[in-house]
C-alpha cells in the first residue's frame, strides 16, 4: 500500500523541468539536476548532476519522494564538473555512502584536485551573470576514490538504456545522455533553455533556446559542433542544466535552427575563448588563451551590479 501511495504522488508531483515520466527534472536555484527512474518505493534510479552548494537536503528530500526513504541512487552521474553542478556531490556521497560516481575522463583532473578549470571569462555574454562570473569558483574537486570514468563505448550498467555523448565545449569533458529508444536527451549545458547570461532570465525562467552559458565556454568552436550534434538526434524531449524541458516538433525545428546560426545566435560578441580555445587534456589545463583587459571585465562588472541593483530597487517600490 505504501508503495502504491507514492508511485500515486509522485506521479501528479509533474513540473516543468521533468522530461519524461521517469525522468524528474529538479530545479535548485538556478541550476537543474534529473533523478531518472521510474518513481516508486525501493525502484532503482540514477542522479544526474549534484547542483549548488547547500543542497543536499533539497535533493535527499526529493529522492525520497519519488523513491521511498534509505533508497539512495545506483549512481551519480556527472555531465560535466563546474560548481553549479557538483556542489552538493561530497555532502550526498556522505550520506549515501559508497555509490559510484561517472564523468568523462577530460573532467577527470578537474574532480580529482590535478587542476582548477578554465577561468569563466566575464566579457562573453551581455549580461549581469556573465559580468559577474570572474566570482565563480574553479577550483577542482577531489573525489579521486569515488569517481571513475564513463567507459569508452559510452554505456554504464546503472544506465543500460541510455547513452552518453561527448559534448565538448563549455567544458573540456562535458556529456549529455541520450535514450534511443524515445529520443530523450539530457543535454546538460551542451544547450540551455533560458538565457543563463542574464539574471533577468534566470530569475523568470523565460522559456527559450540559447547556445551554452557564455562565460564557462572554454571552445566555442567545439561548442558549435556538439550543437549540431544533438540536433542531429531529433530528440522528442530534452531537460537541460539551466531551464524547463522541452517537447515536440516546434522545438526540435527551433534546436535546429540553433545549431544552424550558432554563430550568429551563440556566439558572444567577445571572448578570449572564441578564436583560441583552452587547451586541456587527461591532466587538465595545457594552455591558455590571453584574457581580455581586467578593466574590461572590472567595468562590465561593476554595471552589472549598478543594474541589479536598480532591478531589485524597482521591485521593492512595487
Amino acid at each position: 500500500m505504501e508503495k502504491e501511495l507514492l508511485e500515486e504522488k509522485t506521479q501528479t508531483h509533474g513540473s516543468e523541468y521533468d522530461v519524461a515520466d521517469d525522468v524528474a527534472g529538479i530545479k535548485v536555484v538556478f541550476v537543474n539536476v534529473y533523478m531518472i527512474g521510474k518513481p516508486g518505493e525501493g525502484n532503482p534510479w540514477v542522479l544526474v548532476d549534484a547542483a549548488i552548494p547547500n543542497s543536499a537536503s533539497r535533493l535527499i528530500k526529493e529522492a525520497e519522494t519519488r523513491f521511498g526513504k534509505d533508497n539512495p541512487p545506483q549512481a551519480i552521474v556527472l555531465t560535466h564538473g563546474h560548481f553549479d553542478h557538483t556542489g552538493a556531490l561530497e555532502d550526498l556521497l556522505k550520506t549515501w555512502g559508497n555509490i559510484p560516481v561517472y564523468a568523462h575522463p577530460l573532467e577527470m583532473p578537474f574532480l580529482t584536485g590535478k587542476s582548477h578549470y578554465p577561468p569563466p571569462d566575464p566579457a562573453a555574454g551581455n549580461g549581469a551573470m556573465a559580468a559577474l562570473s570572474f566570482l565563480f569558483p574553479t577550483r577542482p574537486l577531489d573525489i579521486s576514490g569515488r569517481v571513475q570514468p564513463i567507459p569508452h563505448d559510452g554505456f554504464i550498467e546503472e544506465l543500460p538504456d541510455w547513452r552518453f555523448i561527448h559534448t565538448p565545449g563549455h567544458a573540456p569533458g562535458h556529456v549529455s545522455l541520450f535514450r534511443d529508444k524515445d529520443k530523450v536527451l539530457i543535454a546538460g549545458d551542451a544547450f540551455v533553455t533560458t538565457n543563463q547570461n542574464s539574471v533577468f532570465s534566470v530569475a523568470t525562467q523565460k522559456l527559450e533556446l540559447h547556445g551554452p552559458p557564455s562565460y564557462f565556454t572554454c571552445d566555442w568552436r567545439a561548442a558549435k559542433k556538439s550543437v549540431r550534434r544533438l540536433a542531429q538526434l531529433k530528440p522528442s524531449a530534452v531537460g537541460t542544466g539551466h531551464g524547463k524541458a522541452l517537447r515536440g516538433k516546434e522545438w526540435r525545428s527551433q534546436l535546429q535552427e540553433l545549431s544552424d546560426e550558432f554563430d550568429t545566435r551563440a556566439l558572444p560578441g567577445s571572448s578570449r575563448y572564441i578564436n583560441h580555445p583552452a587547451h586541456t587534456d587527461e591532466n587538465g589545463i595545457v594552455s591558455m588563451p590571453t584574457p581580455i583587459s581586467y578593466w574590461v571585465a572590472k567595468g562590465l562588472a561593476i554595471g552589472a551590479v549598478a543594474g541589479l541593483s536598480l532591478w531589485a530597487w524597482n521591485r521593492l517600490r512595487k
